[in-house]
């Protein structure tokens, strides 16, 4: 029962360091302490050794924090060239404009077909054909916009 209590003192005592104690659990800590020398000579050289590193002089190159930004913004430019994101977007632009120039001819027979079957106007139908291919690459180039906006956010928010 005794261990449990200077268990729960060091937690409280860490706790409060951290972040705070409720009051009533600040009063039992306070409490424990007067009570308990063991406790209240752990408490009182964690207090010293702390406040010990805190007055030890660090001394750093004025210039890091800007020379520390420019290496990872270096670094993210380098990967974000050479990820293999880029590739495989390529690969697949690629693949799909195989793929559609292959499948042109099938597509626009199609559209005629429909087209003649239900009587839309020929300026229509060759209208629907253009979006046909036009539509997706619209929403391929805003999702790579949209996904360089993102990261150039997020590197922007890092500084």
């Amino acid at each position: 029962m005794t261990d449990n209590l200077h268990i729960r003192a060091q937690k409280f005592f860490a706790q409060s360091l951290v972040e705070g104690l409720t009051q009533a659990d600040q009063s039992w800590l306070d409490q424990h302490l007067r009570e308990c020398a063991d406790c209240a000579r752990e408490t009182a050289s964690t207090h010293e050794l702390l406040h010990a590193l805190r007055n030890v002089p660090v001394f750093l190159p004025r210039d890091l924090a800007a020379r520390t930004q420019l290496r990872v913004r270096l670094r993210a430019q380098e990967t974000a060239q050479t990820s293999p994101g880029n590739f495989l977007l390529w690969v697949i632009t690629g693949f799909s404009w195989f793929v559609g120039v292959l499948s042109a001819p099938l597509v626009w027979r199609g559209f005629a077909w429909v087209g003649s079957y239900l009587h839309v106007p020929k300026l229509a139908v060759e209208m629907g054909f253009v979006l046909w291919w036009a539509v997706p690459a619209l929403f391929a180039v805003a999702a790579v916009l949209h996904q360089k906006g993102l990261n150039i956010g997020t590197s922007r928010g890092r500084n």
